[in-house]
């Protein structure tokens, strides 16, 4: 039995998926951290849960968080970030610029790409740095 909150697969297997699977999967795991966040932060209804879910899921707000990471990533994390910023995106949602979106993007397929590779440590350190640095209003 595969077990999907555990995957480790490897990197023939990664290379074979799509740059927007690997975006749209590290979107899911991008927002399961943050949700992950909220909780233990005791936001106590789902209307208060949702509206701090949706301003950090944003593509404007994991934009920001995506520049101020890149210093952070590793030679292979940075192509993985070339990859997905440089995806052929045909929607922009109306609240984003394109650049924005692509970032985004980018930030979701590495997500989505560390995940695949059952790298939760490192993914654990990236998203505290993106807390820290929310936290220090940067």
């Amino acid at each position: 039995m595969t077990d999907y909150l555990d995957l480790r697969l490897n990197e023939d297997a990664v290379r074979s998926i799509s740059t927007l699977g690997l975006a749209y999967l590290g979107d899911a795991v991008f927002e399961l951290m943050v949700r992950s966040r909220l909780c233990l932060e005791g936001k106590a209804t789902s209307g208060k849960l949702h509206k701090a879910a949706v301003s950090r899921v944003s593509a404007p707000a994991q934009a920001a968080a995506a520049r101020r990471l890149l210093p952070l990533l590793s030679e292979e994390e940075q192509a993985v970030f070339r990859r997905g910023r440089n995806a052929n995106v045909h929607a922009v949602p109306k609240n984003a610029s394109r650049e924005d979106y692509q970032t985004a993007t980018a930030l979701e397929t590495l997500f989505g790409w560390l995940y695949l590779h059952g790298r939760r440590g490192r993914l654990n350190e990236l998203f505290e740095n993106i807390l820290r640095d929310e936290e220090a209003g940067k």
